[in-house]
């Protein structure tokens, strides 16, 4: 079925990466608090973002934004910042978890006078690093003596991955320059996993008490499986 821009005026047909990119250096969003009351705005577009389009994927927070830590709130203004900047609604519900823990928490606002900038780069930086979790195809590890037994460290080129082997759930340690990043997530029938929890610590320290306890944290969730 062909798509154009007058059937469907911002679903032109075209690669993803080439449209992202061109969105980067004209795409501002600021946030403030007016009265009290979260207000993030689209400079480019010269619109006030709004929660209802976000509200359609995910019910987080109807009552609209906030931002700064890893609650509702901040959890409906990344979907709806991501559903605006790509229009992509399966890359906003699949990533804005992951948008809020690594971006929307960091964001600071801390008087009247004061407000918070996001530019395309940024949440092209973001989604770039998104996209380097996709698709952890299990290939049966090997056991860890540090992990429980239906544990097994994975084998992978860029990153050290940890997997569940009784149900799709990673821990998936990451090294930045500064800290690490070590992330529980679930497969399942995604194309991309599903961030459950994480934790970040120095990049000096040892990571191992962390990775134990997001492996605790998941079989905690999901109980494994006996052996009979």
């Amino acid at each position: 079925m062909e798509t154009n821009s007058t059937t469907y005026p911002r679903t032109v047909v075209q690669d993803t990466d080439e449209r992202w990119q061109a969105s980067t250096d004209r795409v501002e969003y600021v946030g403030m608090r007016v009265d009290g009351t979260p207000v993030v705005l689209n400079l480019t577009a010269h619109e006030r973002l709004s929660p209802n389009r976000s509200l359609d994927l995910v019910r987080h927070n109807p009552a609209g934004f906030d931002w700064g830590y890893t609650g509702s709130g901040p959890a409906q203004l990344a979907c709806a910042l991501l559903l605006d900047y790509t229009d992509d609604e399966t890359v906003a519900q699949q990533h804005y978890i992951q948008f809020r823990n690594d971006v929307v928490s960091q964001l600071v606002c801390d008087g009247p006078a004061d407000c918070w900038h996001l530019t395309g780069k940024d949440i092209e930086v973001a989604l770039a690093e998104f996209e380097e979790y996709r698709a952890l195809t299990p290939d049966g590890g090997t056991p860890s003596s540090s992990l429980p037994a239906n544990w097994s460290a994975v084998s992978r080129t860029d990153r050290t991955v940890f997997q569940r082997r009784d149900i799709d759930h990673y821990v998936v340690l990451a090294e930045g320059s500064e800290e690490w990043l070590i992330i529980l997530c679930a497969q399942g029938d995604r194309a991309y996993p599903a961030p459950l929890d994480h934790r970040t610590l120095p990049v000096e320290n040892d990571p191992a008490s962390a990775v134990q306890e997001l492996v605790a944290e998941s079989n905690d969730l999901v109980e494994p499986e006996v052996d009979t």
